[in-house]
């Protein structure tokens, strides 16, 4: 997977870096999101924190896709400015699951206290 820069913008708005780029990935699957954004962490000397791929669209019949991504100068204005999905699809697997877990734990005890109740 090799990554070719098109565009790099400053927006001071959003105290953000806009780039635009293409993956070319010859004799490879279409890359996962995550796996774009390493190597743009790397690319780009930045935290894994502070970047978002924002989407990749893979042009038809072709091993190359065009992608976005923003890398923003603090965690805070990230989250801030950033839509859910967005920050959901940038997410590593494993903290997706740990909430996930998480989320079923709490759950189960909420059910466990309803019943002790009844």
């Amino acid at each position: 997977m090799e990554i070719e820069f098109i565009e790099e913008k400053e927006n001071k708005v959003f105290n953000r870096k806009e780039i635009t780029f293409y993956v070319d990935y010859d004799g490879e699957a279409t890359p996962k999101i995550l796996d774009i954004k390493s190597k743009l962490v790397a690319l780009l000397n930045t935290k894994k924190e502070l970047l978002v791929v924002d989407n990749v669209q893979p042009h038809y019949g072709e091993p190359k896709a065009l992608g976005y991504a923003k890398v923003y100068g603090t965690v805070d204005d990230l989250t801030y400015i950033e839509t859910n999905h967005v920050l959901a699809k940038n997410e590593e697997v494993a903290e997706a699951a740990d909430e996930t877990e998480e989320a079923e734990e709490e759950a189960s005890e909420e059910v466990a206290e309803e019943e002790a109740e009844e």
